[in-house]
């Protein structure tokens, strides 16, 4: 049997998603979690790998196995076992051919940034933080020049392990939630896919632009240049979540991981 289960987490403890020798990780907890809930080993492959200090919002998994539990144990078993930080948000079995990964249509992602002269105190980790004001439209103007299909080599890690620079950027939307001096900047990327710390990346440069030292159009030579070296430096991952993938609803899973349903509110996010 073949289970799909959607995860939240807050990444700020953990060395990424993926497992590691030191065992701190998001994949090494939430695998613990299922053996000792099912009391067999269970492998997980996962929609999206995140970084060390980024937050998945609903990161989806699936496994198999032969312990046959109603899918609702799939969620109270493991978060017994599983820290404060992690917790399973729903299970659901999905046909054998289910790949969470290769099924995918798009991912989504939210940067969230705290503008205030001080730095974040309880939201630290949870926020990337400027301490100057920022400008929307500038911003806006230089995120356009990122939509469509491009091959976003400036904003590639040298440890991406991608086979093609080349993604389909559908939605860039950056919106400000309060007002005066302290306020916070919503950052939403939807793509076909990403390339490793590409969202990092992008925030950077549009941060440099949103404090007025780069104009929008310089967006556009940066892309253009294919270089990491055209680009603004890797931006702090303590304000990005992973919303999650989305799939043909013919899975049959949560509206929140449908493609073409919007991820609601996101209350939980500063």
């Amino acid at each position: 049997m073949r289970l799909a289960l959607g995860v939240r987490y807050n990444g700020r403890a953990y060395d990424g998603w993926q497992s590691q020798p030191s065992g701190r990780t998001v994949q090494d907890q939430l695998e613990r979690a299922l053996e000792r809930f099912a009391q067999q080993r269970i492998g997980t492959l996962c929609a999206g790998r995140t970084d060390a200090g980024v937050h998945g919002w609903m990161q989806v998994v699936h496994f198999d196995t032969d312990v046959e539990r109603v899918p609702f144990s799939w969620v109270r078993g493991p978060n017994r076992f599983l820290p404060e930080d992690i917790a399973v948000q729903w299970a659901q079995p999905v046909p054998d051919r289910f790949h969470c990964r290769a099924a995918a249509l798009g991912r989504r992602y939210r940067y969230v940034l705290s503008q205030s002269p001080v730095r974040p105190s309880l939201e630290a980790g949870k926020v990337g933080w400027s301490m100057h004001a920022l400008d929307g439209e500038a911003m806006r103007a230089a995120a356009a020049h990122l939509l469509g299909e491009h091959d976003f080599s400036s904003f590639r890690a040298s440890a991406c392990q991608a086979k093609s620079p080349v993604k389909t950027v559908r939605r860039i939307a950056i919106a400000r939630v309060g007002a005066a001096e302290r306020c916070h900047w919503h950052f939403d990327f939807e793509a076909d896919a990403f390339l490793h710390h590409m969202i990092r990346n992008i925030m950077g440069c549009l941060v440099r632009v949103g404090q007025g030292h780069a104009t929008p159009d310089w967006l556009r030579e940066v892309r253009d240049a294919r270089s990491r070296q055209a680009a603004a430096p890797t931006f702090a991952a303590d304000g990005l979540y992973f919303l999650g993938p989305m799939y043909d609803a013919a899975w049959g899973l949560p509206p929140e991981v449908t493609m073409g349903v919007e991820p609601g509110a996101c209350e939980d996010l500063p």
